[in-house]
């Protein structure tokens, strides 16, 4: 699947969301430990919300960091975006109404500089063209507005390899098997995981992007990396 591109590589993702979005969250909850709720909260925390900031939750799915953003900072004006109705329908369903917007990465339905910050939790290893999906991000980003990125990264060799490799290739996709009946669904993560930029690979492709200020952390044994940077400006 990771070889597939363009239009063919967005209706498979489409599709995949569209089966599991009804135990997305439970199985992010167990194949992480229950961390993926502690990294959202510094997804936010790293946004430097203000009050009444503006913020766009790209790729939102369910909602979650939409939802944690009002948590943090109640003012946050939210757009909860992603281009898999049923993800954002079941985040409705469960958890209650957001300012829900069906957007697609590459071409967002939004004016230039319209947000204070954009967010996303596990969004750009899985869209097909990174380098427009970070422009468009840039695009639709103030001046002096933040990007703040959770997702996988590919991990480095090191004595706990074995150890990430069995969690990813043997206990996710039986979780997604038991859970949601989608084991093929759940080959999908480590495989686009592995075939994944690393952390510092990202951080270049930030740069390119036009983005200053960049940073990152390595999460999860260096399976999981938060990176962050700003729009030039004031």
């Amino acid at each position: 699947m990771t070889r597939l591109t363009g239009n063919e590589r967005a209706a498979y993702v489409r599709d995949l969301f569209t089966r599991i979005a009804p135990r997305y969250d439970l199985i992010n909850r167990l194949m992480t430990g229950f961390q993926d709720v502690r990294w959202r909260r510094k997804v936010i925390r790293l946004a430097h919300l203000r009050p009444s900031a503006s913020l766009l939750d790209l790729g939102t799915g369910t909602g979650d960091l939409a939802r944690e953003a009002l948590r943090q900072v109640p003012q946050t004006r939210v757009v909860a975006a992603d281009f898999t109705l049923t993800m954002m329908q079941v985040g409705n369903e469960r958890y209650g109404t957001l300012p829900w917007c069906a957007a697609d990465a590459l071409a967002l339905p939004f004016p230039t500089q319209t947000f204070d910050a954009v967010v996303s939790g596990f969004l750009m290893r899985n869209v097909a063209d990174l380098p427009r999906a970070l422009r468009e991000q840039f695009r639709v980003l103030k001046p002096g507005g933040r990007i703040v990125i959770l997702d996988t990264t590919r991990p480095r060799q090191n004595l706990l390899s074995p150890l990430i490799r069995f969690h990813m290739h043997t206990v996710i996709p039986t979780l997604g098997k038991l859970l949601a009946g989608e084991q093929d669904a759940y080959h999908y993560l480590p495989d686009s995981t592995e075939g994944f930029l690393s952390a510092e690979e990202l951080a270049i492709f930030l740069t390119a992007a036009g983005f200053q200020e960049i940073g990152y952390q390595r999460l999860m044994f260096g399976s999981i990396a938060i990176h962050w940077g700003t729009k030039p400006g004031s």
